[in-house]
């Protein structure tokens, strides 16, 4: 029996369609809608008053609820609008003019994040992206290889979004610090199915969103800041809620406020947060490491399937270096991709990858079978052939 599956009734989406693109956009449960009604009716019937009834805390008690998936201390993680935004706080955090000006990156990160670090290069930052041989895969000892005395911070991605490749973070962080850089984790594709300690792994930076395995919908990223580096962090990117007394209305220079909201910057994206709770709360409860061993043995059914069927999987074989997804070699990618979502099966495709499939706590064994059988009919029907050209909507 799947005891995971009691959480299926929060999902309305789970009733009509096999929801298999968690890695893209979470299922919304029910508990979202409930939030932003609660949302409504605070500005509705309180009105400015809202703003110290919940509305200004929602970043910090956001934030700590983050913490807690993350092994993260209370007053750690400052909720953010996206995670662009949080890495381009960080990067702001920099001193170009400072011995250290080298920034690390893997060139087949999400290009979100490649476009504001590689802007930072017009400030005077060496920004190293560093390929792939086949573009499918971390470039790991050459991300090691670029890091030295001259590395101010290595960003990299948990688990990198094409094929949901798990880096070897412990490596990274041992060569970084034994440097004397910092390390930032992107832990979008992964928080809320594969484990993250960042006390453990003494990370100094992580940023991630709530889109996908947490459920949360848009708007309701967020930025983990190591404490003991909390004081030494002072990025240029800032607003008045990151001020010690933001309701003082003091004039510049900013005086941070001692915990992670000196990490924010203007008002808070209050309705995202209100929406979001539901999701955080669920996959806290229910814990990253069961929804992983959930994954981890889902996973491994549809690599087995999609070899069964002669289909080439691109994601790692080995469970530890898997993510939540697999990318399946499919052809005419986008087009089978719209052909299914037509028929409520959904996943994504994405270009030089391959079809992306993600299984999440709510997911039936059945519906894992189901999806290889209708892309066995829709291939020798070629029901795929009216959505050529046209492209899936995500």
């Amino acid at each position: 029996m799947d005891d995971l599956l009691r959480w299926r009734a929060q999902f309305p989406i789970l009733e009509k369609a096999v929801y298999l693109i968690s890695h893209s956009l979470g299922a919304m449960p029910k508990g979202a809608a409930e939030g932003l009604r609660e949302f409504g009716e605070l500005w509705g019937t309180r009105g400015v008053r809202a703003w110290s009834e919940g509305w200004w805390e929602s970043p910090r008690v956001s934030g700590d609820r983050i913490a807690r998936i993350l092994g993260a201390p209370p007053g750690s993680v400052a909720m953010q609008p996206n995670v662009s935004s949080a890495q381009a706080i960080v990067a702001s955090s920099f001193d170009p003019g400072g011995p250290r000006r080298r920034f690390v990156l893997c060139a087949e990160d999400f290009p979100s994040v490649l476009y504001v670090w590689e802007r930072q290069r017009r400030l005077g930052f060496e920004v190293v992206l560093v390929p792939a041989r086949d573009g499918l895969s971390i470039p790991l000892e050459g991300i090691l290889d670029a890091i030295d005395e001259r590395t101010a911070l290595v960003a990299v991605s948990q688990v990198f979004y094409k094929t949901a490749e798990v880096l070897d973070l412990a490596r990274v962080v041992e060569k970084a610090h034994r440097a004397g850089a910092l390390v930032l984790v992107d832990a979008y594709q992964g928080i809320g199915t594969v484990p993250l300690d960042v006390g453990a792994l003494r990370l100094d930076f992580v940023v991630g969103g709530s889109v996908k395995w947490l459920c949360g919908g848009p708007g309701a990223a967020y930025l983990y800041v190591r404490p003991d580096r909390l004081p030494n962090v002072e990025p240029r990117i800032t607003g008045w809620a990151a001020h010690a007394r933001p309701f003082a209305f003091e004039g510049p220079p900013i005086d941070y406020a001692p915990d992670a909201r000196r990490m924010l910057t203007g008002t808070p994206a209050v309705p995202a947060l209100y929406a979001a709770r539901a999701g955080h709360e669920m996959v806290a409860e229910i814990g990253v490491q069961r929804i992983r061993e959930k994954s981890l043995r889902q996973t491994a059914r549809l690599v087995a399937l999609a070899e069964e069927r002669g289909h080439r999987v691109v994601s790692p074989r080995e469970p530890a270096r898997r993510g939540g997804s697999v990318t399946i070699d499919l052809p005419h990618g986008d087009a089978l991709v719209a052909a299914l979502g037509a028929r409520e099966i959904l996943v994504d495709y994405r270009p030089g990858a391959g079809v992306r499939v993600s299984p999440h706590f709510y997911t039936k064994d059945e519906e894992l079978d189901l999806f290889f059988e209708e892309v066995a009919r829709i291939l020798e029907t070629k029901a795929w052939a009216p959505f050529a050209g046209r492209g899936a909507a995500h």
